[in-house]
């Protein structure tokens, strides 16, 4: 997740090490925080990897600053783990708003569409917090008020993203359609077709 968002991140503008924390930690870290040695021996391998490249520039203060930037390879890295996200990304509701926050970067929009299926049927399969003889325990069966909470905010929660992956996987479905199928007046009528009458 922490190099998904590092190249998500720098496919848009290069950055110097603060900044890109600074933006990895507004969009997970209050949920799971980055520190300074998890994020730069990220960096040191996406570097070795030949995914990003490093320079210095003059800083604000005397300190120079050292600006990341994605290479090509880079680039060509995140589009592959946005079109094949690992499962624990789909499943996972923190790493799939990490995917979900770099996804437009994917030009296309059946790409874009088959990754929001793959999370559309993870939610539709039934699941729960707690479990009883094997099978999910619905907010309904339990006398647990606190256990009841965390069932009905998690159904309301669900229901509400499925609703949206449906909606979105309808519009990524129309974008993906050729234009010319949904222009009439670029359509071809065949040579033996009848012709109308006034």
């Amino acid at each position: 997740m922490l190099e998904l968002s590092i190249l998500g991140f720098l496919f848009e503008e290069p950055l110097h090490g603060y900044e890109l924390k600074e933006r990895i930690k507004a969009l997970s870290g209050h949920v799971r925080p980055v520190s300074d040695g998890a994020l730069y021996p990220a960096i040191t391998r996406l570097v070795a990897a030949g995914m990003l490249v490093q320079h210095t520039e003059p800083g604000s203060s005397a300190a120079p600053r050292r600006v990341l930037s994605l290479t090509d390879r880079g680039r060509a890295e995140l589009r592959e783990r946005l079109r094949h996200p690992k499962q624990a990304e789909i499943t996972d509701q923190v790493r799939f708003n990490t995917l979900l926050a770099f996804l437009r970067h994917l030009p296309d929009p059946r790409e874009q569409s088959a990754v929001l299926r793959r999370r559309l049927g993870f939610l539709e399969t039934p699941a729960s917090f707690f479990y009883r003889e094997g099978k999910p325990v619905r907010a309904e069966e339990t006398d647990d008020l606190f256990r009841q909470g965390m069932l009905r905010v998690a159904r309301a929660t669900g229901a509400a993203e499925r609703a949206w992956l449906a909606e979105a996987i309808t519009e990524l479905d129309q974008r993906a359609r050729p234009a010319q199928a949904a222009d009439p007046i670029s359509r071809v009528e065949p040579a033996d077709s009848p012709a109308t009458g006034p």
